[in-house]
């Protein structure tokens, strides 16, 4: 079977956007789900399984509607085993700054496609190398308002680009959607992309 256009389990604008890019006719549908980390779990599972656990609740809550192949993804900021999630405030923004600055650490989406009762997914990683940031510097980009919505409390396509040193991997991982593995994923589900690939 083939899809014309999905449902993105996310309201990440980014991700959006980033579907949008390479042709994909979507309808946004977030999902609220328990985000906490299960002991022991390592980061790579965790992500996966959240962009699962979205997916599968994304197509309950849309039974009845058109089918259509559900897309759902999950974005973490790794440094070592500990997992950076979005900043509730400046102080957390601050500590997540400098704990990153002059050090390399992973970025993981995990992705999910579910279509006719099948789920795929995959697990993107890319290593991101900071430069040094100051203290103060963290409170200007705080007060900028870009972290406040962002896994690390940064955003890698907007000011936070001059924090970068090397990055190795997906671009489009690290803003939250890797479109490679999105590309390869909703291929196998049956979605055209503008490459016209099923």
């Amino acid at each position: 079977m083939h899809y014309e256009s999905i449902y993105l389990a996310s309201a990440s604008p980014r991700r959006s956007q980033l579907l949008n890019q390479i042709g994909v006719p979507h309808e946004v549908f977030p999902v609220d789900l328990d985000e906490a980390r299960l002991p022991g779990e390592p980061p790579r599972v965790y992500v996966e399984r959240l962009a699962r656990d979205k997916a599968r609740a994304a197509s309950t809550a849309l039974a009845g509607r058109p089918p259509r192949p559900v897309l759902a993804a999950d974005t973490s900021v790794v440094l070592g085993d500990e997992i950076f999630g979005k900043p509730a405030d400046e102080g957390e923004c601050v500590r997540m700054l400098t704990a990153l600055g002059g050090r390399t650490h992973e970025v993981m989406t995990g992705i999910a496609v579910l279509a006719g009762g099948t789920l795929l997914a995959d697990v993107s990683v890319s290593r991101v190398s900071f430069r040094r940031i100051g203290e103060a510097e963290c409170r200007r980009y705080w007060a900028s308002g870009e972290p406040r919505d962002k896994a690390g409390g940064y955003a890698v396509q907007g000011l936070a680009a001059v924090f970068v040193e090397r990055l190795e991997g997906s671009f489009s991982g690290v803003m939250g959607l890797p479109l490679f593995e999105a590309g390869r994923l909703l291929a196998a589900a049956g979605v055209v992309t503008w490459r016209g690939a099923a």
